[in-house]
């Protein structure tokens, strides 16, 4: 059984349609465990006990969202030399105003600064997800979520 963390900060509402679809993807893998919580509420033992994490986060003034940056910093002290953080795999996505693109290269930094390893491309929706976009991240959590189940990653 895989247990996959979904990571999120919302305040409009549209990051949290795109995590609910990326953890009803995981979800659909038979076995798979997913963790949906506000980066707020998550810490450093959610980090170490899933197998695979999807960060997401708004686009605010071409970076991401502060409550993201604040997971990160109060989890990577705690993080090193921990087992299972070392490539990690992670997936990503973004909800923008703009064109996301800056918030999701700051995100990706960090997580090479985890070492942990990508293994689906981060996916940037702009303006209210439609039915296309929530797709593509059920998508994303289905493929981590398998994946991980598979011992693939």
């Amino acid at each position: 059984m895989s247990s996959i963390l979904i990571i999120y900060h919302t305040q409009s509402g549209n990051t949290l349609k795109m995590a609910e679809a990326a953890a009803s993807g995981a979800a659909s893998i038979e076995g798979a465990k997913v963790v949906l919580k506000k980066a707020v509420d998550a810490g450093i033992e959610d980090l170490v006990t899933c197998d695979g994490i999807i960060i997401g986060s708004p686009e605010y003034f071409g970076y991401m969202a502060g409550m993201i940056k604040d997971f990160f910093d109060r989890t990577y002290e705690a993080s090193k030399g921990k087992p299972g953080i070392f490539k990690k795999p992670y997936a990503l996505f973004i909800s923008a105003g703009n064109d996301g693109q800056n918030a999701c290269n700051q995100i990706e930094r960090i997580c090479l600064g985890y070492s942990f390893r990508k293994v689906y491309e981060p996916l940037i929706l702009r303006g209210i997800p439609e039915e296309e976009g929530l797709e593509k991240c059920r998508e994303m959590g289905q493929t981590l979520a398998a994946g991980c189940d598979l011992c693939v990653y």
